[in-house]
This record gives structure tokens, sequence and C-alpha cells, in this order.
């Protein structure tokens, strides 16, 4: 069976009655990782990624009756885990009254003091260089560069254009590849 289908399955069982919970845990088990690493590279602290991936689950179970299956699972997922982390990081800003490059110091102070992180010296420059990013870039690149997702599943989950997506993930590498001349 592939993907799809089980997705199919999946559906149609979280929005039964008997099934749901079941269900709900199977859809847990099959996405938490690749969610959670998802969000985890936009706010990069481990415990504010944790909270968020509640977060998105809790959505979903509130929201899967109202999921049309005009997309697919993993998109609507992943659209969700984006929003929550964008709004996530829009409050960080607002309560911490950060500038728009405040965002990047913030984060850049949470990669510098985490514990969990376990790259060479060569993937924490990138990382930095990555962290400096807008919003916007920071995820496009992560989630071509990480994720190695096509463009047009990235066009689906950012609701944004194949072509926007592919100058931002331009500009992205052009930010990273200054960083590393060490001009950004």
């Amino acid at each position: 069976m592939g993907m799809i289908d089980k997705d199919k399955e999946l559906i149609a069982d979280l929005k039964t009655e008997g099934k749901r919970e079941m269900a709900f845990q199977s859809l847990v088990k099959s996405y938490q990782e690749r969610l959670y690493w998802h969000i985890r590279k936009m706010v990069v602290s481990h415990d504010d990624a944790d909270d968020l991936m509640q977060n998105v689950f809790i959505k979903v179970w509130k929201n899967i009756d109202n999921f049309r299956e005009d997309s697919s699972l993993f998109t609507w997922l992943f659209r969700i885990a984006t929003n929550e982390s964008l709004s996530f990081l829009q409050q960080k800003k607002r309560r911490n009254l950060l500038s728009i490059d405040g965002t990047s110091e913030y984060l850049v102070e949470s990669f510098e003091s985490d514990a969990h992180f376990e790259g060479d010296e060569l993937q924490k420059k990138l990382q930095l260089a990555v962290l400096k990013l807008p919003d916007k870039q920071r995820i496009v690149f992560n989630m071509k560069y990480y994720d190695e997702m096509k463009y047009e599943e990235m066009a689906e989950i950012l609701n944004t254009s194949v072509g926007a997506l592919k100058a931002s993930y331009h500009h992205a590498v052009k930010k990273i590849e200054a960083h590393f001349e060490g001009e950004y």
C-alpha cells in the first residue's frame, strides 16, 4: 500500500468515531519525527519545538473533520506546522520587541546554547548562516536542502508559486555563500 493510500485510510479512520484514537496514534507515530525536525529547524530550541509539535497535533485532532483532502495529509500537516512556527516567531518578535534581525539573534543564541547539537564545525557554520536568513528564505532553504522536498510540494505547503520559491532559495544560497566568504 502506497503512502497516499495509507494516508487516505488514516484520514477516513480519523473521521470515524470508533477508530479515531487508534488512527491518531498512528498519525503521530508516522509523522512526528519529520514534523519535529521541520519545526525545530525553524525555532531552534528543542523545548519550543516540542511545545509547538503538541499544538500542531492538537490542531489536527480538532480540525480533522474540516480537512477537505484537496491536498495530501503530509502537505496539510506541514502547512499547520509551518504556520504555527511562524506565528510563534512573530509573537517572540512582538513580546521581545525584536527588530526583524532580532529574531536571527534570538535563534543564534538558542543555537549556540544548544547542548543537543551534534555537528562538526562546518555544519555549525552552515546552521549559523541559515539562522541569519529572513524567516521565509530560511524555511525554503531548510525544506529544499535538508528535507529534500520538491518545489511543487513546497509550493502547496507554503501556498506560493514555484517561481517565488526558486527565487527565495537562490537568494538564500547567495547569502549563505557570502556568509562563508565572510561578507554577510
